[in-house]
């Protein structure tokens, strides 16, 4: 099937596959999610057969309101200053499940993660749909995640109903946070900041990063995620590296080479800024990934709250 541009009758189409237990790649602002009806379990185990994912890696549901997240979520006073503070958005909430949400959402689990997307697209499919939406990326499982709709269309083929919206904007999947804890723990870093959701909730987070239960609350806990098929290494002095690699090599860096810094690889250089770095990071991967060289060299990113989900996402890739 190929990519369905956007209009009306596309989108009643699309709705309409939700709710007959279908599958839909549709743009958020983060990343394309693979959906299903969050409350047909048949549906949703269809998402893990398409991706090749674990049935040990949960999945997002995808909710059109506060109100909807309190239909399969015990919505708590923290989850609900979060939501207020930034629903709909890239934070993703994880919460004690209720009975109607099938197991192979949540990993069998007895928590769900929610979020309310901040993107057109997805709204409206929400909307017309009238269901939850079930979610992870739109590709193959430890791939690349996709930020275009071309980018599914390589990665999981021509079976899948594509909704183009356009580029993601924010370009790295969501921030997700616990807050079945107290203090709320950090599962997942994303765009939306440690710093932003203490300042919220005027309290400090759990210092420990991510779960240490049997059964994963939240999707991107792999050792190896957001992989290219290229080999990934994460270097300091990348320029260095590069110009002494006996093999051909792409650079994807953040600080401008020196003049005598060019050698003879492939340059992308994107930006000290951390959200226009965040949001152009997979689609340069896709880029480079398919530039036939033998290695892919990142700069590694600098320190700092700002920069964590990039380095998650970039550590993730690299892991072996």
């Amino acid at each position: 099937m190929p990519i369905l541009e956007l209009n009306d009758a596309n989108l009643l189409l699309a709705a309409s596959t939700i709710q007959t237990g279908g599958l839909v790649a549709f743009p958020t602002e983060t990343v394309y999610g693979l959906g299903a009806n969050a409350l047909d379990a048949g549906a949703v185990a269809a998402i893990f057969s398409a991706k090749g994912r674990p049935a040990t890696n949960p999945v997002i549901v995808h909710v059109r309101s506060v109100d909807a997240a309190a239909e399969v979520a015990e919505v708590n006073e923290i989850a609900t200053r979060l939501m207020d503070a930034f629903w709909p958005g890239p934070l993703t909430l994880v919460l004690p499940k209720r009975a109607n949400v099938p197991d192979v959402v949540t990993a069998g689990g007895s928590t769900v993660a929610v979020r309310q997307p901040n993107h057109p697209v997805a709204q409206r499919l929400l909307d017309i749909a009238g269901v939850p939406i079930a979610a992870p990326s739109a590709n193959r499982s430890e791939a690349i995640s996709p930020t275009r709709a071309e980018h599914v269309l390589a990665s999981l083929g021509e079976k899948i109903l594509i909704l183009d919206g356009g580029p993601s904007e924010v370009g790295l999947e969501s921030t997700v946070l616990d807050v079945t804890v107290d203090p709320p723990r950090m599962l997942r870093p994303g765009m939306v900041t440690v710093a932003q959701i203490e300042s919220a909730l005027d309290t400090k987070l759990a210092s420990t990063l991510g779960a240490d239960v049997d059964i994963a609350r939240s999707p991107g806990q792999m050792p190896r995620h957001y992989a290219p098929n290229t080999p990934l290494s994460i270097v300091d002095d990348v320029w260095a590296v590069a110009n002494a690699a006996r093999h051909q090599v792409a650079v994807i860096a953040w600080s401008a080479p020196r003049v005598d810094d060019y050698g003879d690889f492939m340059i992308w250089v994107l930006t000290d800024n951390p959200v226009v770095y965040a949001a152009s990071l997979y689609e340069t991967l896709h880029e480079v990934d398919v530039a036939g060289v033998d290695e892919i060299l990142v700069e590694r990113v600098p320190d700092g709250q700002a920069w964590a989900a990039i380095r998650d996402r970039l550590t993730r890739a690299a892991a072996k």
